[in-house]
């Protein structure tokens, strides 16, 4: 039998208004095959894999599986067809629990034994019907077997609302490999992930890939792109541009056809003397809500003028407590915050942003954007007040839009059409480049940026590196968090490591290598660390 592909899109057209998001693209997907799909943010990549999985219909274009062509109008369709995905901005409900995420819209059921007397009347109508419960305790089951196969760990009784970003994503992963997927599509599922995580997820590619999964994979990391595929199709501007197996091509060439440019190298670090203290953090304790645990303990640090400081660790060690601290966004149980030194400790969001704070979030959509807003509404969002945008207690919509043509301009923001564009159709990496080009402009004593290059193609994280410095060079002071070694080590010049809510030590980029300073965010003690041989920096 001839052989076929487990996915072909042929052709695939799709217009939103005057957009032309995809321009008749063809992709080709084999079995047991693990297939890149590359391309800058907003080149096409997420409304490509949105129509396979049934979140849009193309104008033009057809899908087949396995060599038959097939119809998908509804991501129901989709998961009849065995197709599953994971989505770069997740699709959970935050007061569910991780079990019922999982196994939402595909239950498994059994028949009620209980006493239906009660309920009689009201199932009269069912007549000769069985009525069915879910069945909790086999759902658990078959879950709890995906978790040890793949070692997914999470905690099936907390809420969505409860976990970290890190956990939210291994639930969607497990959500599709619950329904027994084979054509799985992953939308920068390592976005979220610490650096120690990443090569554990990846080795999971691999084993599904073993297990005859297809999978299709976007990534703009293009050290995992080349660790795990074995095809790599590049698209640009909603145009197919060409396709390569993974090991005749290399990662400049794939760069530079995603950007139509080749990558220059990063702005070069300038060595520059920090100035006055700007940010000092005292003692600072915070409680979790929820479980009455203490997530940050006696966390003590100061930012200056001039210079970048990481706070490096694994997901879920208090460094986003910390900045939730810092912010207002959520309240501190003790310590002591300055700005300036100004005690801010007990100011609200508001008030600290008026004090000097500007924030880059983690969660671009619960913390940094209103998705229903245009991007000129966004692009003033924590200052719409001032005097430059409103007079006489009325909005001024004309230098609103000014200001956010500007933003547009030099931030390179792309949509489908004008400022007026609403936030929630555009790509998650415009999405950022939205937040980053307003808090940057606000032009404040400190900048406080966490994952700031999440989700972002190698062009944009090149110029977003390229600003952080620039605000350095500036003497703003910077507070860095991210997961990302690599950006760590090429930005920071003071590295501070959290593990368990607590400041385990104190470096330089040029004092620390990569394998020490991931000991150290694994909870190793000091003399485990100086026990390791010397490694320079790679």
């Amino acid at each position: 039998m001839k052989d076929t592909y487990a996915i072909e899109m042929l052709g695939i057209t799709k217009k939103f208004g005057n957009i032309l998001a995809n321009d008749h693209i063809d992709i080709r997907l084999k079995r047991g095959e693990i297939l890149a799909l590359c391309g800058e943010n907003g080149a096409g990549k997420s409304t490509l894999m949105s129509i396979l999985f049934g979140l849009h219909e193309p104008d033009e274009g057809t899908i087949k599986k396995d060599g038959e062509v097939v119809k998908i109008t509804n991501p129901n369709d989709a998961t009849r067809l065995h197709i599953g995905m994971v989505h770069q901005h997740f699709k959970l409900v935050d007061t569910f629990t991780v079990l019922q995420n999982i196994i939402l819209g595909d239950e498994t059921l059994k028949e009620y034994k209980g006493n239906l007397n009660i309920f009689k009347k009201a199932l009269n109508y069912l007549n000769k019907h069985v009525f069915k419960v879910i069945d909790y305790k086999e759902a658990r089951r078959e879950v709890n077997e995906i978790i040890k196969q793949y070692d997914l760990q999470v905690d099936l009784d907390k809420k969505i609302r409860d976990i970290s970003v890190e956990m939210q994503q291994k639930v969607e992963i497990i959500k599709m490999l619950y329904r027994k997927n084979d054509i799985l599509i992953f939308d920068e599922p390592t976005a979220v992930l610490a650096e120690q995580e990443i090569h554990e997820f990846l080795k999971i590619l691999i084993n599904l890939k073993k297990e005859g999964k297809s999978i299709i994979f976007i990534s703009h990391k293009l050290n995992e792109v080349f660790e795990v595929s074995d095809q790599i199709t590049v698209i640009r501007k909603g145009q197919y541009i060409d396709s390569f197996p993974t090991n005749k091509t290399t990662k400049e060439e794939i760069s530079a056809l995603m950007v139509g440019r080749k990558i220059k190298d990063f702005k070069t670090k300038k060595d520059i003397k920090p100035g006055k203290e700007v940010l000092k953090v005292e003692h600072l304790q915070m409680i979790d809500h929820f479980s009455k645990k203490k997530v940050v303990n006696d966390v003590s640090f100061n930012v200056r003028k001039g210079e970048i400081v990481a706070l490096a660790g694994i997901d879920g060690n208090g460094q986003q407590e910390v900045i939730y601290g810092i912010t207002g966004i959520k309240k501190t149980h003790g310590g002591l915050i300055t700005l300036d030194g100004k005690d801010i400790s007990s100011f609200s969001v508001r008030e600290k942003i008026k004090a000097g704070i500007s924030h880059i979030p983690e969660d671009r959509h619960k913390y940094g954007l209103v998705l229903d807003y245009s991007i000129y509404e966004n692009s003033v969002l924590d200052r719409y007040y001032e005097k430059e945008f409103s007079k006489c207690l009325f909005i001024s919509e004309n230098s609103i839009k000014r200001f956010g043509d500007e933003l547009i301009k030099k931030y390179d923001i792309r949509s489908s059409g004008d400022g007026n564009t609403i936030v929630r159709g555009m790509s998650g990496g415009n999405q950022q480049k939205i937040i980053v080009g307003r808090e940057i402009e606000r032009n404040q004593d400190l900048l406080i940026a966490v994952q700031p290059t999440r989700g972002l193609d190698i062009g944009a994280i090149e110029v977003i590196h390229n600003l952080l410095l620039e605000q350095r060079e500036k003497k703003k002071a910077i507070l860095l968090v991210s997961l990302e070694l690599d950006q760590v080590f090429t930005l920071a010049d003071r590295i501070l490591v959290m593990y368990e809510g607590e400041i385990v030590g104190e470096f330089t980029p040029s004092n620390i290598t990569r394998e020490k300073l991931g000991l150290y965010m694994s909870g190793a003690k000091k003399d485990e660390v100086h026990a390791i041989k010397e490694n320079d920096n790679e």
